[in-house]
């Protein structure tokens, strides 16, 4: 089991055009934008956290080149601060807490000294302020007419390494500004959303005799167990309907790819060869792609459900491994040197199955766990580079990537 779950660890540690063709890189003639506190209520400390968390936010929509300058002015002023005169866009907030404690917050979006949109916020507890932020940039976002990144307001659960053989599983923003431990104690790996909604999850546990799939449900604070397999048990994948998992099991000593049956509790081996199939990713409801041995060295490859017939989709890379799909579009990890005596780098590539272009998504450090989000519009992933441990996010149309840093811990995996 030990060695099958080390393999494991091992390969998982719309567009314009084609999304696979990368961007000539250029000094972007972007909007500029200021952004100015008229705050009434919390002490400074918590206002200059609020500024970071929305400061962020506008860069990540890729919109706006966004100044880093903390000004504050009166809600009421009708011209923009002195220094902000030339902005193309000021964005002006004002946070005041109620009779209630509730955190209210009412933005203004000036151009040329013009109020061009405004709206009001309120969140009953100040600690996830964050989740205001998100909103607020996804309004601004979809006020400049820009494609949706309704992906900002959803939640990321990952699992951490805090100690040998200790993990925590959390749930948290994409920025992980929020965080919120779900399960502690014991050895969790592998969380992944049940549904849409993201009121529940599943997760390996490895802490009884087989390893376990278990599943969580978030308003209920219950857990229950699903299924048991001797030397490998995780769900990689969930349909979209939720009603079918992908699972990876090993009952027989080698890993296969499984399909399981919410409502009927019944599994379909759907690989069979005699080495190394995992990670299956539901494509549609027809057919998946998984990570395979077969050319003796992990690799990514595709199959229909029901099918013998499997069909190898990279040609690029020795060692392949940890994808998601999109569409017509696979991103991939793989591995991009081979040294004993040094630490290899992992990079993120993404594919189209209609073209062979190959366009590749970092640079430096391990890259792995790339998720879509559920309009393609984005890649969240992580990085592990110089002993820290982050969560980056890919614009795929802007080409540019964003990094948050982990405060403490490893992430060992990551849905989205």
């Amino acid at each position: 089991m030990k060695i099958l779950l080390g393999w494991m660890f091992a390969i998982s540690l719309l567009f314009a055009n084609d999304a696979t063709i990368d961007v000539i890189k250029k000094v972007e003639a972007l909007p500029t934008m200021a952004i100015e506190d008229s705050s009434v209520s919390y002490d400074d400390t918590f206002r200059f956290r609020f500024f970071k968390a929305l400061f962020a936010d506008l860069n990540v929509i890729s919109l706006f080149n966004v100044d880093r300058n903390y000004r504050e002015v009166d809600f009421q002023d009708s011209s923009v601060a002195v220094q902000n005169k030339d902005m193309n866009y000021v964005l002006r907030y004002k946070m005041l807490k109620d009779d209630n404690n509730a955190l209210n917050v009412e933005i203004k979006l000036f151009t040329q000294d013009k109020v061009v949109f405004n709206k009001k916020y309120k969140i009953s507890k100040k600690n996830v302020y964050m989740f205001i932020s998100h909103t607020i940039a996804y309004d601004i976002n979809k006020f400049m007419g820009a494609s949706s990144v309704e992906w900002m307001k959803r939640r990321v659960l990952f699992s951490r390494v805090v100690s040998p053989q200790k993990t925590e599983i959390v749930i948290a923003d994409y920025t992980l500004a929020y965080q919120h431990t779900v399960v502690k104690g014991g050895f969790n790996v592998f969380p992944k959303w049940a549904n849409k909604n993201q009121t529940a999850f599943y997760y390996t546990s490895l802490d009884g005799k087989k390893p376990t799939l278990k599943y969580l449900d978030i308003k209920k604070a219950k857990s229950k167990k699903i299924i048991s397999s001797d030397g490998m048990m995780v769900c990689s994948d969930v349909s979209d309907d939720g009603k079918k998992l992908l699972l990876t099991m090993a009952p027989n000593g080698q890993p296969d790819i499984y399909l399981y049956d919410v409502k009927s509790f019944k599994t379909k081996r759907l690989t069979r060869y005699g080495g190394i199939d995992v990670s299956g990713q539901f494509v549609d409801d027809e057919n998946i792609v998984f990570v395979s041995g077969r050319l003796g060295y992990p690799n990514i490859f595709s199959k229909k459900i029901g099918s013998k017939s499997v069909e190898q989709m990279i040609y690029y890379g020795k060692s392949n491994a940890a994808c998601s799909v999109h569409g017509e579009y696979i991103v991939y990890k793989a591995r991009e040197s081979s040294d004993a005596f040094a630490t290899n780098t992992f990079n993120l590539h993404l594919i189209s199955t209609k073209t062979d272009f190959i366009r590749r998504l970092t640079a430096v450090g391990v890259n792995e766990f790339p998720r879509f989000s559920k309009d393609g519009d984005a890649i969240l992933f992580i990085k592990n580079y110089k002993a820290q441990s982050s969560v980056g996010i890919i614009r795929l149309n802007h080409n540019k990537n964003y990094l948050f840093p982990l405060k403490y811990g490893r992430l060992q995996s990551m849905d989205w």
